[in-house]
């Protein structure tokens, strides 16, 4: 208790800490008053402090796999900016959205979601559909090693190719047994018990709340580029932000 207790305080000193980015004027404009997509916002990473860039963009749509989530309640228009007129919210997971032409965006955002896909090169891979050619990606990742996720091991690029390859779905649980493991609950206080955080994760589907896959630099760097992408930035942040900027081809 005392360990989870001194671990919250720290991680509330790091955000009042936080500061821009050192890649936040390149993200700033290649998204200046350009449309975009949004999975799974909003974000606060993008409306203040690390990476404020929502009073940038001309239009934003936004992709969420249900109208209520662990983390929102949306409606149908996507109200991310007091400033900006709403976009359009879809309902649909982040790995399908057929519902979206080709080309139809200039830039995705993708803030602390790409880790809940149980199949996250088809998600990239529909990122890029739906972008324009020389469009842009701004990814942001929790850096395994300093949050709940740091007795686990980065995943490689490797299985994350097979997971496509072999069409994983979203209903998948391979990875549970080592989260279960492996999984730090003195740094998720809001995860439970183990018990309580194994029924959870059972029903991972539902909710979206498991990590299936874990990140640093080196294999966020590598599933870009292997995904024929043109790596522009990868900066760490504290408390536990990856940031991740690419050229899609």
């Amino acid at each position: 208790m005392a360990a989870a207790i001194l671990h919250r305080a720290a991680l509330k000193l790091r955000i009042l800490m936080q500061h821009k980015v050192r890649c936040h004027a390149l993200v700033d404009g290649l998204v200046k008053d350009k449309f975009g997509l949004e999975i799974g916002g909003p974000s606060q990473v993008f409306s203040r402090k690390q990476m404020p860039i929502y009073h940038s963009v001309g239009r934003l749509d936004n992709c969420d796999f249900s109208q209520q989530t662990t983390w929102a309640k949306h409606g149908e228009e996507y109200a991310f900016d007091k400033t900006k007129a709403s976009g359009r919210n879809f309902f649909c997971d982040g790995s399908d959205l057929s519902v979206i032409p080709d080309a139809t965006y200039d830039f995705v955002l993708s803030s602390h979601n790409l880790e809940h896909f149980a199949n996250p090169v088809r998600g990239i891979k529909e990122w890029q559909r739906v972008t324009k050619r020389g469009g842009s990606l701004i990814l942001v990742l929790p850096h395994y090693k300093y949050t709940f996720d740091h007795r686990r091991v980065p995943t490689p690029v490797a299985h994350m190719l097979r997971d496509y390859e072999q069409g994983t779905p979203e209903t998948d649980l391979i990875h549970l047994d080592e989260i279960l493991e492996n999984h730090d609950l003195s740094r998720d206080p809001g995860a439970g018990s183990l018990e309580t955080f194994r029924r959870r994760s059972l029903a991972n589907f539902e909710n979206r709340c498991l990590h299936h896959h874990v990140f640093d630099e080196e294999n966020t760097r590598d599933l870009l580029m292997s995904l024929g992408m043109e790596v522009l930035a990868v900066e760490f942040a504290w408390p536990f932000n990856l940031f991740a900027v690419a050229k899609m081809q």
